[in-house]
């Protein structure tokens, strides 16, 4: 896959950090190994996040969802980074996810370390693994993500043309 324009990744960092979700659940995705260096795995991906009140069930553990959520980044991340995804020009989105929780995290953070498994022209398949800081596992996901058509935006205000209609 061809390196993305920095000025195009700032943007997309920046979007990331300003989604709602991802901030309630400080979400942080990890710097990919550039290529060429030690340790670079085309088609990875780690997203770190702590365990914090906000992302707690009513139980006071860590709510299924936020770690869900947290597969669902890290996977359609590692989607991205291996597959015909153009930010811009077609849009990745989420086709499938089944999550298997295992345990429960012990320590102040939990990771999901996702890994390409096919990369297709449309379909990605990926699988999560969410470690906690002892690298226990505490759950794991098969994940599967689609490049389709660039698609306008729900939120009026991120539409290139505020007054469409279209979805």
């Amino acid at each position: 896959m061809p390196e993305i324009d920095p000025e195009l990744r700032a943007q997309m960092n920046e979007a990331f950090l300003q989604t709602p979700l991802h901030a309630l659940l400080r979400l942080r995705i990890r710097e990919p190994i550039p290529e060429g260096e030690p340790g670079h795995e085309p088609g990875t991906c780690i997203v770190d996040m702590p365990v914090h009140p906000d992302g707690f069930g009513s139980s006071g553990n860590l709510h299924g969802g936020a770690l869900a959520t947290l597969c669902d980044v890290a996977c359609a991340s590692a989607a991205s980074r291996a597959s015909s995804f153009r930010p811009g020009e077609n849009t990745l989105v989420t086709a499938d996810l089944h999550v298997r929780y295992v345990g429960r995290p012990r320590g102040d953070s939990v990771r999901c370390e996702a890994r390409v498994i096919k990369s297709g022209r449309q379909l990605i398949v990926v699988s999560g693994t969410v470690l906690d800081d002892e690298d226990r596992v505490v759950c794991s996901a098969d994940f599967a993500a689609m490049v389709v058509p660039l698609r306008q935006p729900l939120r009026p205000e991120l539409r290139k043309d505020p007054n469409s209609a279209e979805m």
